[in-house]
């Protein structure tokens, strides 16, 4: 889906970076070897998102294990593909193939079990899976899921010629894909040709961060190499985010609407006090996590 977008919302004093934030290496899953962006000192921080892993690679043998069965409460799980195929299987009997430039949502709600493993054996694997909080009262929802391919993506193209595709929220008068009542995310991948410039209004009160995938940008007179995220502050009165690239770049562009509520985590189990943590252990060791 590509249309032609006009400048809808022109940014008047854009949100500086407030830092740079260099990803950790680790591995997950059955040894998937990862870049974690988003970490857990930074979820007060960058509420209402809890954590950002950025995986790219042509070796088979860092990702050919993938992400055997394992548990989540409590949040959502948003995994952008760029390259490569996984499978999802889950215990409420949900299943599907994601793929180049297809997005899987998944809202954990009050449980679910789920593998993600690859349906390659060779070739390059490389995306981002972001974890978005629910609000308390969300938490035990019923899970749910939905797979969207490449061509559903809303896509369009601004004046200075740079591609946005629109996975969460709206950009310049086009929706994305999902929308989220509470916490309000906005997930931009954003292509830019060489000294293309992109505006985005943010409200004030959301959260944002830019995380630069290819090439590097400016952002209010800062330098963001690639593999870097840069956090947009909150104050001095911005009115949203302006991108700069001398050279070809990709970014994510992401924002949302803090929950400010308490964040009590355990794994993959996020929620609000430990005693619902306990509960939640026991939940899933008696099982009652693989009822649909």
């Amino acid at each position: 889906m590509t249309t032609t977008a006009h400048d809808t919302g022109i940014v008047s004093r854009p949100r500086p970076v407030e830092r740079l934030v260099a990803g950790q290496a680790t591995s997950d899953g059955a040894g998937v070897k990862l870049t974690r962006v988003l970490t857990q000192p930074l979820q007060r921080r960058l509420d209402p998102f809890l954590m950002l892993d950025a995986f790219g690679t042509d070796n088979p043998d860092d990702y050919i294990g993938g992400f055997p069965d394992h548990p989540h409460r409590g949040f959502e799980t948003v995994t952008y593909m760029i390259d490569g195929r996984m499978r999802h299987r889950d215990s409420a009997g949900h299943e599907g193939l994601l793929q180049n430039g297809g997005v899987q949502w998944m809202t954990a709600g009050r449980g679910i079990v789920h593998s993600e493993l690859p349906e390659q054996e060779g070739g390059r694997m490389e995306g981002f899976q972001l974890w978005l909080n629910l609000a308390a009262k969300d938490k035990m929802t019923t899970p749910w899921y939905r797979d969207i391919q490449s061509a559903e993506i809303p896509q369009f193209t601004t004046p200075d010629g740079v591609t946005v595709r629109v996975i969460a929220g709206a950009s310049h008068g086009v929706a994305g894909a999902v929308q989220r009542e509470i916490t309000e995310p906005l997930y931009l991948d954003l292509h830019f040709p060489p000294g293309a410039r992109f505006e985005q209004p943010l409200p004030a009160a959301h959260n944002a961060f830019v995380y630069v995938y290819r090439g590097s940008l400016e952002i209010a007179g800062t330098a963001v190499p690639r593999e870097r995220m840069a956090i947009l502050s909150n104050t001095g009165g911005g009115d949203g985010a302006v991108l700069h690239a001398d050279a070809p770049a990709r970014a994510l562009l992401i924002a949302g609407r803090p929950l400010k509520e308490p964040i009590a985590q355990y794994g993959p189990f996020v929620m609000n006090t430990q005693e619902e943590l306990f509960q939640t252990v026991r939940d899933f060791q008696s099982g009652r996590f693989t009822a649909a």
